[in-house]
């Protein structure tokens, strides 16, 4: 692969976790990809925050792990952690109500989710939750990329393009670039997505969020923690980080500058005190904007992220979505350009990710619902307290934030095609993630059958084989998994070779 291609295989714009993490997986098929990213400098104070630490959900953490990823994001985190408070920051995970995520601020927790319910999820997994700061986990991906081959240009924004039926011409930062395909991974405010003529959708926002970080004469006038008012909702964190909602229409959110005389007075009407703001550090604002692209591609130019979605904070989901996108869309891409995807195997792109982007954004506009300040509202939100206090409805919501249900309608009988693959340990001590480093296809045969080793070999190191049985097999005899993690066929029985070759084919192209 050349360093400085004339054509690159892929122009990605935008170097966040998304279009990073993508970056990655191009590059881990061997293609020419260059980053172009708007921003000169990758540090934001907004990242050093509380409010930059970001919830990872299991199938971002399990993509994480399928990629070599997690030990190193993990190991820096927790030296930030210690280097800061002199401890792990880690020690709530020992506590007795140890905190699982919420839903519109109303927490579940650990010791009331039957985890049980979660046939395929091995009990020695990856965890299912992980708190990392948006600088650790950019910093993991851009040193991955970069290692890989990646070309990162930064101060080169994409200003617009020209497509044609072979390759692209891309202008950013004052410069002319070319690549055979364009990857919009470049926010909610996308110029890829505007430029390429995509259809954005949804529903108009009914607030102003506002994270900002201030000095206060009298910060006793608030109690620490998450407040729902009569105007708005506040959640405090001592000495000076506060998040706060005001339901304006959205109307504030990057109309002007913000003042400190500006933010004193939304947290004075959303708290109903008086407090005083001495003086204001950081501070920006969102809001529970809900849009979606109506397809994630146009041509040679595709969609990821924010670029293709977007919603409120609420929950934290967006990145884990975004994060998503990139696996899913990574090894389909490669595919594609190296001339071995089967037909439609691109188009599965946006069939996949676009009915859960769907699903993350009205689970966005739900919250919403049940924040509004209103009495109905909160007497409301007492009936979901109350349901979500239950061992039933704490596994509900943990399910739902944690991703644990995810799955593709892929087809196929067994209950586990199109879901995430468990993480088997086989006898040597290799697990299910190990294999799936280099980003190939697996063919797991529990039962040692010597014909499938040569049915796998037929394509060409697209497809992994590995045989040996495991710890728990969870009754299965054979399992074909694609190179994100997805099962695409799952038997029980004696595996039918004609069926699994015609599945292979399906995702892997024709031999």
């Amino acid at each position: 692969m050349s360093n400085t291609p004339e054509t690159y295989d892929v122009v990605i714009a935008g170097a966040g976790p998304v279009g990073l993490f993508l970056a990655c997986e191009l590059c881990l098929a061997n293609l020419s990809v260059l980053v172009l990213e708007q921003g000169s400098d990758p540090y934001s104070p907004l990242k050093q925050l509380p409010f930059g630490m970001r919830g990872l959900s299991a199938p971002t953490i399990e993509s994480f792990d399928r990629r070599g990823l997690l030990d190193e994001l993990t190991e820096r985190q927790r030296a930030k952690e210690q280097s800061s408070t002199g401890q792990s920051a880690a020690h709530w995970m020992h506590q007795q109500r140890r905190p699982g995520g919420h839903f519109a601020g109303i927490q579940f927790f650990h010791d009331n989710i039957d985890i049980s319910k979660w046939a395929y999820r091995l009990a020695d997994s990856t965890p299912v939750t992980l708190a990392s700061s948006m600088e650790e986990i950019e910093a993991v991906l851009e040193k991955r990329a970069t290692a890989m081959g990646a070309e990162i240009r930064r101060g080169a924004g994409v200003e617009g393009f020209e497509q044609s039926e072979e390759a692209l011409t891309i202008r950013a930062g004052g410069e002319t670039f070319h690549g055979r395909w364009l990857v919009g991974c470049d926010g909610g405010r996308s110029t890829v997505r505007k430029a390429g003529g995509f259809d954005f959708v949804g529903t108009d926002p009914e607030f102003t969020g506002y994270s900002v970080e201030v000095d206060m004469a009298d910060a006793e006038k608030l109690t620490s923690g998450r407040h729902y008012t009569p105007t708005g909702m506040y959640t405090y964190q001592k000495p000076g980080t506060i998040a706060m909602v005001d339901f304006d229409g959205g109307r504030f959110h990057r109309t002007q500058p913000i003042t400190r005389e500006h933010v004193q007075a939304v947290l004075r009407h959303v708290s109903g005190t008086d407090v005083t703001v001495s003086s204001l550090h950081i501070a920006t604002t969102w809001t529970d904007r809900a849009y979606q692209a109506t397809t994630y591609r146009r041509g040679r130019v595709l969609l990821a992220g924010d670029a293709a979605h977007i919603h409120s904070p609420l929950g934290g989901q967006g990145l884990n979505l975004g994060l998503g996108d990139a696996i899913n869309l990574g090894w389909k891409l490669a595919a594609t350009i190296r001339g071995d995807a089967p037909d439609g195997l691109l188009d599965s792109y946006t069939s996949e990710r676009h009915p859960l982007g769907a699903q993350i954004l009205d689970w966005s506009r739900a919250q919403v619902a049940l924040m509004r300040p209103s009495r109905s509202t909160r007497a409301l939100a007492a009936i979901i307290r109350d349901l979500i206090e239950t061992r039933d409805g704490a596994t509900y919501f943990a399910e739902r934030v944690w991703g644990v249900s995810i799955r593709y309608e892929l087809g196929g009988e067994h209950p586990l095609v199109g879901r995430s693959v468990p993480d088997f340990k086989l006898a040597d001590g290799r697990r299910t993630g190990e294999l799936l480093r280099e980003g190939s296809g697996l063919l797991l045969n529990f039962a040692s059958d010597a014909s499938l080793e040569a049915l796998a070999h037929r394509w060409n190191g697209r497809i992994a084989y590995v045989a040996g049985d495991v710890e728990d097999r969870l009754g299965l005899s054979a399992v074909l998994v694609r190179p994100d993690g997805i099962v695409a066929w799952a038997t029980e029985s004696i595996p039918d070779e004609a069926e699994i070759a015609e599945v292979a084919a399906r995702w892997f192209g024709e031999i």
